[in-house]
């Protein structure tokens, strides 16, 4: 079930209105393992829906229904793009980040060269973590915060999961996803979560150590990265 914070979802031909009070699946799997391990497979059933669903076109929901076109050539290519300005702007900030700036300037170059090109592009959500699933009254899990629902690579999904599920991800993983997306989509998002919260503490955000905490570990995770000399 997908519900968005409206309580209505275009796409869908349900429109669901009532409040789902069941909690959090975060919550869940730290509180009742066994109910969440039962959520988390009806989760991976979901996603596996939503990620068959097709389209030629990449891009926010809302832009292809307005029959605009998302910015770049490419999904890869867009990826790359944004992966190259959160690097710079890192560097500014992280003089760790800065100090081996040219090598991950060319590590993401490398992985973007050699994937293949696509096609078709998967229905994803953007941002799913455990945070993002609320379950009902029956243990179903249902999805919120859809507002950046897209069709776009599933990796980009899948690298996310990853990240927010940790040791559950098992659970909510899949065969078939390309290996070179794959890695690509994880260097350009563990630079993302360097770049982000380094500018969140330009302005007066106030919790910074919680923000700078994010940013040196993901720096920590970016430079594993990097090929070994």
């Amino acid at each position: 079930m997908i519900l968005s914070e409206p309580g209505i979802m275009r796409l869908c031909d349900v429109a669901v209105v009532e409040d789902v009070a069941g909690g959090t699946l975060e919550a869940l799997l730290a509180t009742e393992p066994a109910r969440a391990a039962a959520a988390l497979g009806e989760l991976a059933a979901m996603l596996d829906v939503m990620h068959r669903q097709h389209s030629r076109r990449y891009g926010s929901v809302d832009v292809l229904e307005r029959g605009d076109r998302a910015s770049g050539v490419s999904c890869e290519q867009l990826v790359l793009e944004r992966a190259l300005e959160d690097l710079a702007d890192a560097a500014e900030r992280d003089p760790g980040i800065g100090s081996v700036a040219s090598p991950l300037h060319d590590r993401l170059r490398e992985l973007a060269a050699v994937v293949p090109p696509r096609a078709r592009h998967g229905l994803i959500h953007g941002e799913l973590g455990p945070d993002h699933v609320l379950i009902d009254a029956s243990g179903h899990p249902v999805l919120i915060d859809i507002a950046g629902l897209m069709f776009f690579d599933v990796e980009w999904e899948h690298v996310f999961l990853q990240l927010r599920f940790g040791e559950q991800y098992p659970a909510l993983s899949r065969s078939g996803l390309d290996p070179a997306r794959l890695d690509l989509c994880m260097l350009a998002m563990r630079l993302s979560l360097v770049a982000d919260p380094l500018r969140l503490l330009d302005g007066d955000f106030p919790h910074r150590a919680a923000m700078r905490g994010i940013a040196e570990h993901n720096a920590k995770e970016a430079l594993a990265l990097l090929p070994s000399t």
